[in-house]
Parts: structure tokens; sequence; C-alpha cells
């Protein structure tokens, strides 16, 4: 494969540059690319200071500047193509809602360009707001693309999400944005599924019966045109059996589905007959979860074609392809790149199985857009330690677009890699280990940091670290260790399920024993480890700060939750979700212990955050300075529980973290 690009790395000074906080906290120079369905033009988002503005190039003149698309009243957050002469393009900015008390939150808006940026639409026009709560949940809430359509030139699918008619879909023509609506949305509808001719063929509902909550994947009969069940997955059983697309054949369904094992398989699905077909694809270490398909009609007998299988192995968007046309790409793309293997060690925690496989752990790709025949593939290469950089494959041509963080020297950022250790019942923990760089840290043992994850339902991957988080500390010379602890999600139904009613009791000894394998390995410093996590990871730091006997010099609690009982009454007010997840959040409630913290702690908070609302960390640090260790308190004005709304913002969230770990945490720092 020819390549028009520099692949060597610049001259680096003789030891590695360590990155500020504001580098750490900038907008990425260049990010979000995005490739119009012809390939005639790209798109992404530049940064400007506080501001980002979409750049838009032709793909024949990448040396010509860019038309620039800006705004002067909201923040843009995202850009895409969804034609060939259209850009969806997503805004947000802070709105205080007035009602009977005044609620910090944010507006987010969806709107429809074109490619100079002068002529902007809603993509649905909703009708009249009947009320003063109508029209604020209008202004707050924007419909959604459910479907761009690639084979029709002007048309898109998209759900209304307000008023009485949320749920329901609509064929928007983009020369007028009129619209048909094609789906009223019925009770409990969770979403819809199209074919690939555009037409909704799936959906699935969720409810409660006589067994308990669960999740029904219905199709259309296109007979009767009524909706007919045809799986139904209970959520206390961890099942899951959902539709994920539809081969050129719309009778045809993809259907990925864990039922009666650990790990989610790939099969298709004869709709008519309701017989499940052959196993398309299933991976014995990761679920299987995706089918990527050519979905162009323009492909000819491409169309509908199976370009490649995904699963959720250290990336979590892993890909093996398997047509081909791909595999030849990807050989030469790799190639081009740089992109080499190295052996790595799994273990699956449901049977302790293990198994050694050749897998690019440094850095790897991911096609990100691609024209019907693959004669033009936007991609972007990233790793761990390697931030975001985007290339354009273009008629045998491979060329760099941007580098996201230029700035960065990388060999500041360290080293990660997929760990496993035993938990103290046995129980294979997966975690993903960051080490400093030795040339600017030596070899250790170190401080380190435990961090874990939000949700508890998620988990981490072993790519770039967009929070910054890592970065920040690994550059500081602080390991970072990322358990995946019993209750993530994404490694199968026993270790998610082993979390059940173990929040602060087994879920917080993975955590812990992951600190005691760090200076086991001789890894870590035994007297200099803190934990420091946000969401559920704020919640495992207060865990940590009232547990006794723990290996904590401090913890960092960023938005956590203290008092699980009221949070939870406040989100499960539905049946579904009281019987989906309300039970299994038992365990400790560290704020009834927050008055005996063992160890000094940091906790921040977004004034705006309305998914754990800051009286949480307020309850906590009130009680917590009765104990006589060091609290200190920081809310952040403007911040919710997501990105940061200014890079002020960012950078103040990265340098009273950095702060702490360098001087506080109880004194002189970690």
């Amino acid at each position: 494969m020819a390549s028009s690009l520099a692949l060597a790395q610049p001259t680096q000074a003789s030891a590695p540059e360590v990155p500020s906080v504001q580098q750490l906290g900038a907008f990425a120079q260049f990010s979000g690319f995005t490739l119009s369905p012809d390939g005639q033009h790209i798109a992404a988002l530049r940064a400007d200071g506080e501001e980002r503005v979409i750049a838009v190039w032709r793909t024949d003149a990448l040396n010509e500047a860019p038309t620039l698309i800006g705004s002067n009243r909201m923040k843009i957050t995202g850009v895409s193509f969804i034609k060939n002469d259209r850009l969806a393009v997503s805004f947000w900015q802070p709105f205080d809602l007035r009602t009977d008390r005044v609620t910090r939150t944010f507006l987010n808006k969806l709107m429809i360009t074109d490619l100079q940026g002068r002529d902007w639409k809603e993509p649905l026009t909703l009708p009249r707001a009947t009320s003063r709560a109508e029209e604020l949940m209008q202004a707050r809430v924007s419909p959604t693309v459910l479907d761009s359509l690639p084979n029709d030139s002007h048309h898109i699918l998209v759900v209304n999400n307000v008023g009485s008619n949320a749920g329901d879909v609509y064929r928007v023509d983009l020369r007028n944005y009129s619209s048909v609506r094609v789906q009223i949305s019925g009770e409990n509808v969770a979403g819809y599924v199209a074919d690939l001719d555009g037409e909704l063929r799936a959906r699935l509902k969720t409810n409660v019966d006589s067994v308990g909550a669960y999740i029904a994947a219905e199709f259309r009969n296109p007979q009767s045109n009524a909706w007919e069940e045809h799986f139904r997955s209970y959520v206390k059983n961890r099942d899951q059996t959902q539709i994920i697309g539809f081969s050129s054949d719309p009778n045809i369904a993809f259907i990925e589905s864990n039922e009666g094992r650990d790990k989610s398989v790939i099969y298709e699905y004869d709709i008519a007959s309701k017989q499940r077909k052959e196993v398309l694809f299933e991976h014995k270490f990761f679920n299987a979860n995706r089918v990527l398909v050519n979905p162009y009609r323009s492909a000819g007998s491409g169309f509908g074609a199976i370009l490649g299988l995904g699963y959720e192995g250290p990336r979590g968007d892993d890909v093996e392809w398997t047509s081909p046309q791909m595999r030849s790409l990807d050989a030469g793309l790799r190639q081009a790149l740089g992109i080499t293997n190295a052996a790595l060690e799994l273990v699956d925690p449901a049977t302790s199985d293990r198994a050694t496989i050749e897998y690019p752990a440094q850095k790897d790709y991911r096609i990100t857009g691609f024209t019907p025949d693959f004669s033009t593939v936007l991609l972007m290469v990233s790793g761990a330690s390697a931030p975001p950089e985007y290339y354009l494959f273009r008629n045998g041509q491979l060329s760099l677009l941007a580098k996201a963080y230029p700035e960065l020297d990388t060999r500041a950022l360290g080293q990660t890699e997929l760990v496993y250790y035993a938990a103290r019942d046995g129980l294979q923990i997966p975690a993903f280990l960051t080490r400093p760089d030795p040339e600017l840290c030596g070899t250790g043992p170190l401080p380190a940091v435990v961090h874990p994850h939000g949700g508890p339902w998620s988990r981490d991957s072993i790519d770039f670290d967009g929070s910054m988080w890592v970065p920040l500390m690994a550059s500081r010379c602080k390991v970072v260790l990322r358990p995946q602890f019993r209750g993530s999600d994404g490694w199968g139904r026993k270790l998610w399920m082993a979390g059940d009613t173990e929040w602060g009791q087994k879920m917080q000894d993975d955590k812990d024993d992951g600190a005691k394998w760090l200076v086991d390995q001789g890894i870590a410093q035994a007297k200099r480890i803190a934990m420091f996590g946000y969401s559920y990871g704020g919640y495992s730091a207060f865990a940590a700060a009232v547990r006794p006997n723990g290996h904590y010099k401090c913890a960092i609690a960023g938005a956590g939750v203290s008092d699980i009982e009221r949070i939870w009454a406040r989100f499960y007010t539905n049946p579904f979700f009281r019987q989906a997840q309300a039970p299994t959040v038992k365990g400790l409630s560290p704020l009834t212990q927050a008055a005996n913290i063992q160890i000094p702690i940091m906790v921040y908070h977004g004034v705006r955050d309305q998914t754990v609302p800051i009286e949480q960390s307020e309850w906590f640090v009130a009680r917590a300075k009765q104990s006589g260790q060091d609290v200190e308190y920081h809310e952040i004005a403007d911040y919710a529980h997501g990105p940061a709304w200014t890079r002020a913002i960012m950078t103040e969230q990265l340098k009273i973290i950095d702060d702490y770990l360098g001087g506080g945490c109880g004194g002189q720092g970690l």
C-alpha cells in the first residue's frame, strides 16, 4: 500500500516532557472527523480556545483552507455527515430551569446545516407547546436521528423525544424539512431498529410480568403490519437478547444473545419461521456485539455483505474482519501505520481458563467512515498512551489529517496493559495497569492510584482516556490500576452478577485486593496508595475512606454517591427499573459512617450535576469533618456529571486532583 504520510516520529528531547494541566485540559486540536457518504468531503471539530468550530474540507483539496462554521450562541459538541451535503450538529449550553425551584442544568440541541453553515434547521418541527412545562421540555430536549438512510438522497428517520408524541418516528425530507409520521410509538417502547432499506422492522419494549422485569424483542409482521413478540429476556438473570441489525434480506435479523451462557454470541434469525440459524460469531473471552455490513446499495453485489464482526475486547469495540476485501485492506493499513501485535494473556473470569493471543495492545485503528467501494476510508489511530490521530485513505494513498494533541509528549503517558489478579475469594479480576515511563520516574516501586470506573454497570478499556485522569496521574509518576471489579459490565455474566448487593463489600474487596496485588508485585509502595473515582467511582472512594484497615493513604471522590438509599429512591420511580436494578444496589452506605473516616479525603462535585445531586457530597463532607481527618471540598460551577462546559472548568478539575496528589493527601502528597 502506498503512503503519502511521513511515519517517522519527530525528534524527541532526551527526557520526556511532563504535560501541564492546561495542555491536558485543552480541547483536542482536531476531533470527531466525519466522512461524507460520497467521499468528497470530510468535516471535523477544530479547537479555537474555549470554543470549537466545524472545519469542512474537500477530500481532493486537503491542502486548501477549510470552510469554517461557528456558533455565537451555543457551544458545538459534535458533527457528523447525514447526507453528502448535510451535517448534523449538536450543541449545548447552561440553563437554569425555574419552576417551583431552580434546577441548574443544560440545554442540548441538534441542528442540521449545509456545508457552508448558511442554512440551519431543526430536524423536526414540533407542534406548539400547550403548557409552560412542555415549552421548557422542548427547549431542553431535541429529536434524535434514528437512521440516516444511506440509500435515500433526501430523507432521514427522526424520533421525537418530547410531548404527547414522544417516541413517534418521522421520515423527514431534508429538501424542505417536511415530515411524515411513520410510526406511532406504543407504551414502554425502548427503541426501534430499521432494516437496510430504512423500514422499521424491529423494536424493544420494557415491561414487568409475574416473573419479573423483562425486555421484549418484537418484529413487525409485513402482512398484518402488527408488532409480534419473538423473545423475552428477564433482567434479573442478566439475560440479554437484542436485535442488532439485518442482512440484505430483511427477513433475516442479526441477534446478540447471552441466554444460557456467560458471553454473548451473534446468530442469524429467520423472522418468518421464527427459527434461529447458525451462530455467526462467538468469542471465548468476550461478548460478541456487532455485525458490520456494507449498507450501500450502490455497492452492487456487496450490498448487505458482512464485512466483519465485533466484540467487547480490551478496547471495547474490537473487530475481526471477515470479508477478503477488508482483510486485505486491514493488512495494508496496519503495515503503513506501523501497528504491531504482542503476546497478550487472557483469563476468563467465569472459568479461569487462559489463552495467549497476538494483540495490538499499544495502539490500533478503527474505521469511522467509508465509501461504498472502499476507495475512500476515514480512520482513527489511538492507544492508551497514543492520543487519537486521524487519517484518510484515498485512491491507494494514506494521508495524515491531524493529531488530536500534537503537543503532548506521549512518552510521559507511560504504558498500559491488561492484567488479571485473583480476588480474596479466587475470582479473577481483569484490570488495566498503567506504569509511568521509567526514564521519567524510575523503575519503582512507585506511588499508585486505584481508579475504579463509574456505573457500576460499565467498564474501562485499553484505549486513550479522554477524561485525562489517567494521563494526568501517569505523567506525575503515579501507577494507575483500573480494576474491572465484580459488577462491571462487558466481561461476562458471572463477573457482572457477582456485584449484586455487594456495594462497598465484595465489590470494594476487589479494589482493595488490587491495591495489595500492586504491592505484592513490587509495582507500588505500600504506604503510598490512593483511591480516586468519579460517580460510582466516587462512591468507592467514600467507601475506601470509611472502611477500617484499608490500603490507602487518602481518597479522592468526584461526584460520588454517599447515601445509596436516597439516590436510588430518586431514580427508581417506575416498576421496570425498580425490578431491573434497584434490588442489586445493596450494601454499605458511606454516609452512615462518614463521621469516622479513616483517612484524609478530597471531595469535588459539579453544581449542575443532575445525575448525582451535589447534596450527596455535601452530606458526606459535613459529617466527615467531625472525624478529625483532613477533609477538602470543592464545588465546581457550571460543571455537570459529564464533559466540562469550558476548558477553564476542565483545567480546574484536573488541577485540584493534581494539587491534592502532589501536595495534599494528608500532607506532602501521595
